[in-house]
This record gives C-alpha cells, structure tokens and sequence, in this order.
C-alpha cells in the first residue's frame, strides 16, 4: 500500500477524489492507497532554550548560540494530526510513500521534515503536478519520480531554514540586549527593510527646484521648447532659470516659425510575458489596489478551491514545449465572456505561433507560469476579488498570443527665433494585444509632461507657420515615489537594480531578495514588527525601522548580499554547492553580527513598545513638549504624542487636538512639528501637495491647484459616543434576546 501526503485536507481530498478513496478519521483510504495530509508544517526546528536550558533567558555571554545540530520538534497545535501521519507512515501495511506536498521548495522541507523526524526509512516518489484538476493529478501519479530526484531542493530549503534560524535568533537577541528593545533582525527582511529605509531617505532630503515648460501654438498644433544640446532627453525641456524663460518667451512670441524635421516612424510593442507570481502580484497591485499577500491568497485559492488557475508559487514566465495541448484546451475551456478574444487569436492553418516569448524549455524551473487550468469554470460563483484577479491572469494569458500592438509616430521639430520645439503625435494602426488587455499606451522614457498629441496635421520640412501664442508654465521637481507593494516586490526580486524594463529585468533573472512565494510574508512580516507601515497604497519605513537600518550594519542590509545568498541557494538546489559550505558562511556572517552589535554601538534610543494580543507591535506613547508653542485654544504649551499633537492641558478639559493623519485621506501631508509651527506661528504652511490653513478654529487643507479646501475639521475634538447596541424585539415575552 502507498502512503501520499499532502501540504493541505482540501489537497488530500483532492487527490482522494481521484483515487477513489473512502474518508476515515485524518486520513483517506482505498484498496491500494491511503491519503493522509499535514497541516502546514507539523515539524519545525527547536527553539534555542529546547537545545539548551540555559538559552531561555536572553545573555550576552551565551551569544552568538551556534549548536552542531539544531534538530526538530512536533509543532505542538498540530501534535494530533502529526500522531496520524506518523502512525500511517510507520503501519507494516506502508510500502512505500508519495510526498504530495505543495511542488516547491517549502513543500519539500515540511515532507522531509516530517519523514526524518517519524524516524521512517521507506522508499519515497515524488508528485510534481502544477495544477490541481482530476487530469493534471492524473498525470502526476503516471510520472512518479524517485525522492532522491529532489534531494538538491530538501538541502537548500533545510540551509535556508536553518541560516535564518542562526542568523535571525542571533542578531535579534544582540540588537534587543544592546539596545534595550524587542528588534527583529533577519537574513531576509533587514535588508527588504533597507530598501524603505532607503527610499524615506530620498523623499526626505530631496529639495524641490523651480523649472519652466514653455509651449509654443502653432496655430494647428503645439510643440514645446527644448534643448537640441541636452545630455539626457527626459529633461531637455526644462528651462531651469526664470529670466531666461521670460526672454525665450518674448523672443518667439508672434515670431515666424519653421519646421526643420517631420518624420514618422512604425513602432512595436510586444505583447507582455506571462505571469509568474512577482509580476502577478505588482500588476495586481496596480490594476486590483491589491497587497502581494492578498495577490498570494487570492491565487492560491484560485488554485487548490476553484482549480482555475495553475500553481501560482513560480518563478518562471515561460512554458515547456509540450504544453502546447494543455494550452489549446485551456482556451477551449474558457468561460463565454472570453470567446471573442479567442477567435481572434492569430492562426496558420489552425494553429497559433510558437514564440520562445511563451514556449522556453530552458526558462522553466520547477513550475511553468501562470495560467488557466483548462477546467471549465464559473467566475460568477468566484468571489469579487477572485473574479478580478482571474481575469488579469486570463488576459494576460490570451495576450502573450496576439501580435504587437502598433503605431505611428510622428516627431517634429519646429524652430522659432533660433529656438527649438518638439512635437509628437501618435496614430495606432494595430491594436494587436491591447485589445485584449485594454491597456493605455507605455511610452518608454517618458518626460514629467508628453509633448504628445492624438494626431498631428500633414507637416513637412520647410512649412512655415507663426507662434500665436507662446504659454510659460512653473513646475517643481518631484521626489522619487514612496514605494507600493508592487515597485517593493520589484527591487526585491531585483536587488540593487532599479528600471521598468521588463526585458532587462528577465535578462538580470540571478538573485534576488527572498523567493516569490515569500516575498509577501516579508513584507507583512516588517509591517507586523512596527518596521513599516501601509497607507492607502503606499509602504513606508518607520522611524523604528529607520533606527534600526541605522544601527545594524551593512552585511545585513545589503540587499546585493542577501541576492547573492538566494542566487547560492538556488545553486544549493541544482546540486551546484555544497550547503556545508554554504552553511560555514552563514557561521561566520552569525559570529560578525553578533561582535557587531555589541563592539561598535551607536547612539541611537528606541521607544518603549507594547505587543498586541494580534501579534502587532506599537510605541507606547511618549509625549514631547514643543517649546514656545501655545495653544489656540487656552494659551498652554503644545505637546506632541505618537499620533497627534495638543495641548497640555487636555487633563483640565481643552480639547485642542490635531490628528496627524488627519489630511492622509484627501492626499494632504502627514503633519509633523515643522508644519504645526508654521501654522500655530503663521497660520499657513505652504508644500508641495498643498496648503494646510489654521483659521477660526478649523484646520483646512486645500491641493495645490485647488480653487477651495478639500477639507476643514475642528481644532477641538469631541468624543463621539458610540451608539447604543440595537436589540430586536418580537420574541416570545421572558425569552433572552438572540446575540
């Protein structure tokens, strides 16, 4: 008899189904097989006081704890399902075992695990399958490949496990006893934490410059200054001092003008490449306002409930050749809503192109891309967000089939009293993949304002015209954008390389910060532990999270570094390295860490902080007076707590109170001392979103290019009181209200 286990019941049901085995408790049976599943992980590795007593209490003489053998325990809320497993495994009627877990690299340590720990010995076959439909497990079971086949990919996800276990424990305990705080410091999310920290930095110290933007009208078209001599084009048409782009402005205005270049060109843009699940979860981001957790979940369910999509933990954007079937009856199969885009597919003789864009043998690692299963199903009995996410995947598929989408664009450059002004104008002449997709035309490079427009009149070389009218426009120069999930993800998988071409991006396919199956639980995990924080779309760092960049150094926040380990990991895998090696260099970076933290401190303080019951860590407040600010209010002094500022005198009844995310809502600033200064000492604090005005007894905030206020609140806040609980009535008389 033959013992599979799966990752997940719902899996084990699954596969059950398709072996028509009866239900019995933890466990599915039939005449030739037996089902069983893990809950997750059932085994983990000890903790540092299970390895030694002595370890429970935090010292820094026992620092750094480099054990011989880490070992594994049963995770104890799993203990009971673990016992089945186990009997199961070890019953004289087990032959032999199928590991069923997820295909992929933490599915082969939560098995491996498991069987070490049991103490079994039987010989082991492995099921890759990367979808979860009757025939995919089918076929599975029809190309059982032996265990060992899989033992490159055991030992590099047991280094990964086991070089986070030392590297993490280690320089958490160093950094929390140096500094008198609870500090989490990881292989893996000091570095993704580095990234924020970085980019706070830019935003922060970034000094906004005045430019002008002069447009000149041609009467039937416009075209904007710029300079022929520039060294980058993005910025050619920036006219950096005012005076002079008063002067230029006089110098062509109700000038003559000639046109000295008029050109058109055919242009291409290929079709995207399929998904993996980095470039599932920043398109989601984009398009769905979806986090790269909520991205994960939502394809996994697609996977393992509705069986629509095929196993979203990939890295690959690419399919084997001999997919070429499974992919004709996947779009066979598609829902009715999509059958216009499929008889529009381009076809010789019936047949659809092979491109090596879609079909690449050498670029699929151990799961192809994502795509639909080829099982018929529903998406009306999907849930909204399954829905959307389904679609994006659909499209996508069915795009990476469609030709190029293409244009013409035109290019001129008129000249004007020895100044030069480009136009440019854009006539699609193939919608290609954009008509499945819907996507707005991506101009590479494009400059902070396209000089572009829908069309152009018929130019040539010598035509003259005259500048009607020439318009001077002030503009500032704008900060790098915080980050969202989706550009995090993107230098995550790319460390230390920052662009928007994806062809590059494939090209530079070699390391990267975790993997893309827990590349989301990283970023959930910094926001979890007070290191980062989530607005609207936008990720950012922390001061917690800045302190500690500060403080730990550079071998740990290097994101380069940690790309590079991942990189040796995955040569781990394809039996490339040798883990002990790997695993010797994981020591010696330990033992530096933890010299680090305690030889060369420096003088950074942490805030108090208090851990929720949900596991989430937050200041506890500290109050700072700000000197020489009275309040509005009654004349006391101003002080400032973790989320607000107010007065002082708050325990005798003044409610002066200034929330400060109080503005976050319509895109205002997050209030900070140096913009409630200006306005408890000017009234006004002038920036680059807009202008935040303290005036009779209300705080208001208009944008910038606003006729009015997007919003005006009270200075005073007022507890509101929270409604009474409604009870309904109608029941029988002395019965106890429902709850």
């Amino acid at each position: 008899m033959k013992l599979i286990v799966a990752e997940k019941p719902s899996v084990a049901r699954d596969i059950a189904r398709v072996l028509k085995c009866s239900r019995k408790e933890g466990w599915f049976e039939s005449e030739a097989y037996r089902v069983t599943w893990a809950l997750g992980h059932l085994v983990t590795l000890k903790e540092p006081d299970e390895i030694n007593e002595r370890f429970k209490k935090w010292r820094r003489e026992d620092l750094p704890i480099l054990p011989d053998e880490i070992g594994t325990k049963v995770i104890p809320k799993t203990r009971s399902q673990y016992a089945v497993v186990k009997t199961l495994m070890l019953d004289r009627q087990t032959e032999s075992l199928v590991c069923a877990t997820d295909a992929g690299r933490e599915g082969e340590l939560i098995f491996r695990l498991i069987y070490e720990h049991t103490g079994c010995a039987k010989p082991v076959e492995r099921l890759w399958i990367s979808s979860l439909t009757d025939a995919a497990i089918r076929e599975g079971f029809d190309a059982l490949v032996p265990s060992a086949h899989y033992d490159g990919l055991y030992r590099s996800a047991l280094c990964r496990a086991q070089a986070d276990w030392l590297v993490g424990m280690n320089a958490s305990r160093a950094f929390t006893l140096q500094y008198n705080a609870l500090l989490s410091v990881g292989r893996v999310q000091t570095p993704t934490l580095a990234i924020l920290v970085e980019r706070e930095k830019e935003i922060r110290e970034f000094v906004p410059v005045d430019f002008y933007v002069l447009t000149a009208d041609f009467g039937d078209y416009q075209g904007r200054w710029f300079d022929e001599h520039a060294p980058d084009e993005r910025t050619a048409h920036r006219i950096m001092d005012k005076a002079r782009a008063q002067a230029i402005r006089k110098q062509v205005s109700g000038q003559p003008a000639r046109v000295t270049r008029a050109q058109t060109q055919p242009k291409r843009e290929l079709p995207p490449q399929l998904f993996d699940l980095t470039s599932l979860q920043r398109e989601a981001n984009r398009a769905l306002g979806f986090t790269a957790d909520k991205t994960l979940k939502t394809a996994q369910a697609l996977y393992e409930g509705r069986k629509a999509l095929t196993y979203p933990r990939t890295d690959s954007r690419h399919l084997p050749r001999d997919m070429v079937g499974r992919v004709y009856k996947a779009m066979e199969t598609l829902p009715a809503a999509y059958a216009p885009y499929v008889s529009g597919l381009p076809r010789k003789n019936g047949k659809l192109p092979f491109s090596t864009r879609v079909f690449n043998d050498a670029k699929v690692t151990d799961h192809h891309a994502i795509i639909p299963t080829g099982q018929q199903v529903d998406p009306d009995k999907f849930t909204p967000d399954e829905k959307a996410l389904y679609d994006l995947v659909v499209r996508r598929f069915l795009a990476a089939f469609y030709p190029a989408f293409e244009y013409e664009q035109t290019t001129v450059i008129t000249h004007c009293a020895g100044h030069a002004f480009r136009s440019a104008g854009r006539v699609v002449t193939a919608q290609g993949w954009k008509a499945v997709t819907g996507e707005p035309p991506r101009a590479k490079g494009k400059a902070e304002e396209d000089e572009s427009q829908a069309s152009l009149p018929p130019l040539k070389e010598g035509d003259e015209r005259r500048v009607e009218k020439a318009t001077l426009k002030q503009d500032k120069t704008k900060p790098p954008a915080p980050h969202t999930d989706a550009s995090l993800l993107q230098r995550m998988e790319r460390p230390g390389i920052k662009t928007e071409d994806e062809e590059l991006m494939e090209a530079l396919r070699e390391a990267g910060l975790g993997t893309p199956a827990t590349r989301a639980a990283i970023i959930e995990r910094l926001i979890q532990v007070g290191y980062a924080a989530r607005r609207g779309k936008v990720i950012y760092a922390t001061p917690k999270g800045e302190k500690l960049i500060e403080v730990v150094p550079e071998e740990i926040a290097s994101s380069v570094m940690t790309g590079k380990w991942e990189q040796a990991l995955d040569e781990i895998a394809r039996q490339q390295r040798d883990p002990q090696r790997f695993m010797d260099g994981i020591r010696k970076l330990t033992v530096f860490l933890v010299e680090s933290a305690f030889t060369k401190p420096k003088a950074v303080t942490f805030d108090r902080e208090v851990r929720s019951s949900r596991g989430r860590v937050r200041p506890v407040a500290n109050i700072k007076v700000l000197e020489g600010l009275a309040c509005p209010l009654c004349g006391q002094q101003v002080q400032e707590s973790d989320r607000a500022f107010g007065c002082s005198a708050w325990k005798d009844g003044c409610a002066f109170t200034l929330w400060k995310n109080a503005l976050l809502r319509v895109k205002g600033p997050l209030l900070n001392e140096a913009i409630i200064r200006l306005l408890l000492t000017d009234g006004q604090a002038r920036g680059s979103s807009g202008t935040v005005t303290l005036s009779g007894g209300q705080m208001s905030f208009t944008p910038k290019g606003a006729d009015g206020p997007a919003l005006s609140l009270p200075i005073a806040y007022v507890k509101k009181d929270k409604p009474a609980p409604v009870r309904k009535t109608g029941g029988k008389a002395g019965s106890k209200p429902k709850p």
